[in-house]
């Protein structure tokens, strides 16, 4: 049996549903196409999960610490982890509701099952044409859409010769399905993920040792920024290992822990733990989705796309993770909605990467939005910078959190605003005011000259913008 769609999407992660919902707006029949769970990584094995477990964990070191707010807690603090571990499911399952019932308000078609590429065949002249082979085991049906798109999402990468047995050697996937937490952990990689696990698991009273091969942590951030989540991790007690090249075939599983070699620094050291998680980054999920069927390009483990997300098959379009894009869901959400809309005939604008903003949710937090200082020196800027530290705000100190700065970087000829870097409280709830900045084309002195309400955590950004011209009024 076969359908016809104006728009079918492959994948019901968070770029492929918002790119449905997108389309039925604009009038377009469509259907979706997801062999899980609608909400993809984000919403079952990332984003939401993650969240809802660091939240657990920032209440429960907040209970801790009650007697320095003057509040006495009989008995002190103790963790029920399976019960945190209940609480994220229901948030899981009150916003995977939510999406089936858009689809319904939007009548998307949802085919639950894993969908394949065919190339030209009777049912279309043209490659395009989606196979669903069902979970529940009915016969298979075949979608024809005018336009395909590709949001299959990504999967957690491994070192090679480190296999992930998710009881272990954990990936991220694996360790949100914990029942009990270990004593002790290690966590090779030290980039966004890896570091959101570390404070979590910290603040959940897990001893943590994370091995980066990089010369620092985060190194996708500012380098401020690193040192000071450096600086407040080691005072946590949090060990990290920088340089360190691990030896993947070193692994060890023995009498309940697990051990590996690493090369810090031309010196071989093995350190050893009850648990490993591994967060070296995510692949792309391109194979088996029937693309050697079509002219699509891949390279390098993406779907090459153009301005607008269209493949070399110019009725097929591609986003998210599997394309060579920023691999975040709000990233993947617009530009579904620009593929979308596209298609639909609008005029759309193309997506400025530099204006996207980035968050870490560890504790503190961290958000940064532009470029960061040494890249616009690397693009020939002359910058002129500005920052403010958290510990010069009254609400900080009211909030019992005043680690952490942000930093303002300018062009001191235009004046133009070149990138935003926070750490402390909050500041992935701040850093959409910096955003709009960028987008607006507002200097730092407008930021400045703008009222930032009394006391709040925001009129820190307002001090690091007035900062940029050294007029700064706390600092």
């Amino acid at each position: 049996m076969a359908k016809e769609y104006d728009v079918v999407v492959l994948g019901g992660g968070t770029g492929g549903y918002v790119a449905a919902i997108s389309a039925a707006k604009n009038g377009l029949s469509v259907a979706v196409v997801e062999k899980d769970k609608l909400g993809g990584t984000c919403l079952h094995r990332g984003c939401i999960p993650s969240k809802a477990l660091l939240r657990s964990a920032e209440v429960f070191q907040t209970v801790k610490k009650a007697e320095e707010f003057g509040v006495t807690v009989e008995g002190g603090a103790s963790l029920n982890f399976l019960k945190a571990q209940e609480r994220k499911a229901k948030i899981v399952e009150q916003l995977t509701n939510g999406i089936h019932q858009l689809f319904k308000q939007g009548k998307i078609d949802l085919y639950e099952g894993k969908g394949t590429i065919l190339g030209p065949s009777i049912f279309s002249p043209t490659a395009g044409t989606v196979s669903v082979e069902f979970n529940d085991g009915s016969e298979n049906e075949m979608l024809i859409p005018k336009n395909l798109i590709i949001a299959t999402g990504s999967r957690p990468r491994s070192l090679k010769g480190l296999p992930l047995d998710e009881k272990d050697v954990f990936s991220s996937d694996g360790a949100l399905q914990m029942e009990d937490l270990p004593k002790s952990i290690l966590i090779v990689g030290g980039g966004v993920i890896g570091m959101e696990w570390a404070s979590m698991l910290h603040d959940f009273g897990v001893e943590v040792t994370v091995l980066e091969y990089a010369d620092r942590i985060i190194p996708t951030e500012d380098k401020e920024i690193s040192k000071e989540l450096t600086r407040l991790f080691k005072k946590k007690k949090i060990k990290m290992i920088t340089s360190a090249e691990v030896q993947a075939d070193t692994l060890v599983k023995k009498d309940g822990t697990v051990s590996i070699d690493a090369v810090v620094k031309g010196e071989k050291q093995t350190f050893t733990a009850e648990k490993m998680l591994v967060s070296v980054g995510r692949s792309a999920n391109v194979e088996n989705i029937g693309l050697e069927n079509t002219d699509i390009v891949v390279e390098k483990g993406f779907i090459q796309v153009n301005d607008v997300y269209q493949t070399k098959e110019s009725h097929m379009f591609a986003i998210g993770d599997c394309i060579p894009t920023l691999q975040l869901a709000h990233v993947a959400m617009h530009e579904g909605t620009i593929a979308a809309n596209f298609i639909a005939g609008k005029h759309v604008e193309k997506l400025n990467y530099d204006l996207v903003p980035r968050c870490i949710y560890t504790s503190p937090e961290i958000a940064s939005v532009g470029i960061s200082e040494d890249i616009a020196k690397e693009r020939g800027h002359s910058i002129k910078k500005g920052k403010f530290f958290f510990r010069g705000i009254g609400k900080a100190l009211v909030f019992g959190e005043s680690d952490g700065f942000i930093k303002i970087c300018s062009d001191k000829e235009s004046e133009d605003l070149l990138g935003v870097s926070m750490i402390g409280p909050h500041v992935t709830d701040m850093i959409s005011e910096a955003a709009l900045a960028q987008v607006l084309d507002a200097t730092a002195f407008e930021i400045g000259e703008t009222i930032h309400p009394h006391p709040t955590l925001s009129e820190a950004f307002a001090e690091a913008a007035l900062a940029v011209d050294g007029n700064q009024i706390h600092g």
